[in-house]
């Protein structure tokens, strides 16, 4: 059955830097009707972490608080969408290696929306390789890493960021120091 994705996308005035995951986990994952929804998903511990010294700061009862979420991404020009607008689930979990795409983002719809935005960061390897299938260019850069790219009429840096899920081996706090170095670059943090 071909899903179509849930959420339009997060595009607060101003945002400077684009967010892109792959696609939601099923909904009885969700903790939260936003992005990153799943509460064993790490990008808002991460997000804690960097900005806040605390991978706890947007955690409320076992679910994140999608108000203090808002106002963050808004206050640092934070956008946030997926690369995947329809998929099918080859299997009933978050799984990127089970998730066929059937229809990947327009990229050039959605950067019109947000005219400052110069930085894209996909936030493991499903969400790049989609992204980058888009451009029509190759290669994905490696976690932690960037390629600089004039395309829908303007110059971007996109990241290839490490996977916020927890089936990425990497310790939560060594993702956080790859996220912040991002940070830094764009003098954000």
């Amino acid at each position: 059955m071909i899903e179509q994705h849930p959420l339009e996308p997060f595009l607060p005035p101003g945002a400077r830097i684009l967010f892109l995951g792959s696609f939601p986990p099923p909904r009885n994952r969700w903790c939260m009707e936003f992005y990153y929804p799943n509460f064993q998903n790490d990008m808002w511990r991460i997000m804690g972490l960097v900005f806040f010294d605390d991978p706890m700061y947007f955690v409320r009862e076992r679910c994140f608080d999608r108000g203090k979420i808002c106002a963050f991404c808004t206050e640092q020009g934070i956008a946030l969408s997926d690369t995947v607008r329809a998929a099918i689930r080859k299997s009933n979990n978050a799984s990127d290696s089970k998730l066929q795409v059937i229809s990947p983002l327009d990229l050039k719809e959605l950067l019109t929306r947000i005219p400052d935005c110069d930085t894209i960061a996909v936030t493991g390897q499903k969400a790049a390789d989609t992204l980058f299938g888009v451009l029509k260019e190759g290669p994905v850069p490696a976690p932690g890493q960037f390629r600089e790219l004039n395309k829908c009429n303007r110059s971007l840096r996109i990241w290839r960021m490490p996977s916020t899920s927890r089936a990425y081996p990497m310790k939560l706090e060594r993702k956080a120091e790859v996220y912040r170095s991002m940070f830094r670059s764009l003098n954000r943090v």
